[in-house]
């Protein structure tokens, strides 16, 4: 049955992938209908999400950026699909890398890096990072359900020679990657909701107390890596420019969760400057009220 779906949906996945730009949003602005006015998906949460985060705003206002948010979310989902058969020199020329010699300074003092961003902007086009860097790529990823699309992702990945490794994977892998010598670089996500059974730490995210995703920093420490966080700013449709920021290059230094904080409120500063596009469809504060009393 996965080999089914697969190669019923693939060819129209790669059909659209090798659309010029101009039709690929013309698509995007009829999915934005099917999904924001017909569907209606996930509308609530993000409702929720934003009246929680800005309760000084308006409906009025809450509503243009949850217009403005889903407009952006049709695009990623597209501009996900060109990434398929979209060439080296138009990612190049789309998503704009303004201060790469930041991780050419960590080379130099032979670091290995903790390369962490937010759910915003389109953080998926990182990966043409390698093609500017040494250092080895890893992404740490969710394993697809269906072996044949995971294959496929992790084809499209190592294109720009990234390695998808699971979270069950990402120690071991890193720590081998490690003792041969190899210089490496490894992608995380920290800013959505860890399993409250997995929640260590709590802390505030956007104003509201919340379990806190703490793995990219305990991987940095184990491993002494420098740690870098990315931020993506949309300058036009289609077309992103990235900086670095390096939040810490020795992280012993720092105490428990110090890093982990320091990363939240550089994704916190991205979400206030243009709300519209971060990732809102996400539970992120589903256990706002289940706040441990060690940490209240």
């Amino acid at each position: 049955m996965q080999f089914l779906v697969y190669i019923i949906i693939y060819p129209l996945l790669w059909v659209i992938s090798i659309l010029p730009f101009r039709l690929l949003y013309a698509i995007s602005d009829f999915l934005f209908v099917v999904v924001y006015y017909i569907i209606g998906y996930r509308k609530k949460t993000v409702t929720y999400n934003l009246k929680l985060v800005f309760p000084e705003k308006s409906d009025s206002e809450i509503k243009d950026i949850q217009k403005k948010f889903y407009a952006h979310l049709c695009d990623m989902i597209l501009e996900s699909i060109k990434s398929l058969t979209i060439s080296e020199e138009e990612m190049i020329k789309r998503f704009k890398l303004l201060n790469v010699e930041e991780i050419h300074k960590l080379e130099v003092l032979n670091k290995n890096i903790v390369l962490q961003c937010g759910h915003y902007g389109n953080f998926e086009w990182i990966f043409i990072l390698q093609k500017f860097v040494n250092h080895k790529g890893y992404g740490v990823y969710k394993r697809l359900a269906n072996k044949y699309f995971d294959k496929l992702i992790k084809r499209k990945r190592a294109k720009y020679n990234t390695e998808l490794i699971t979270t069950k994977e990402t120690i071991q892998t890193l720590l081998h990657s490690k003792a041969k010598g190899e210089l490496s670089i490894s992608g995380f996500i920290s800013d959505q909701s860890p399993k409250k059974d997995k929640a260590y730490y709590w802390n505030e995210f956007l104003g509201i107390k919340v379990p806190i995703h703490t793995g990219a920093e305990m991987l940095a420490k184990k491993l002494d890596s420098a740690v870098v966080f990315f931020a993506v700013k949309k300058i036009k449709r289609g077309y992103y420019e990235t900086t670095f920021q390096t939040i810490a290059v020795n992280p012993l230094e720092y105490k428990n969760y110090e890093l982990t904080d320091r990363y939240l409120k550089l994704v916190e500063e991205q979400i206030y400057e243009a709300p519209e596009y971060y990732l809102w469809t996400h539970k992120r504060f589903k256990h706002k009220d289940e706040v441990p009393a060690e940490f209240q």
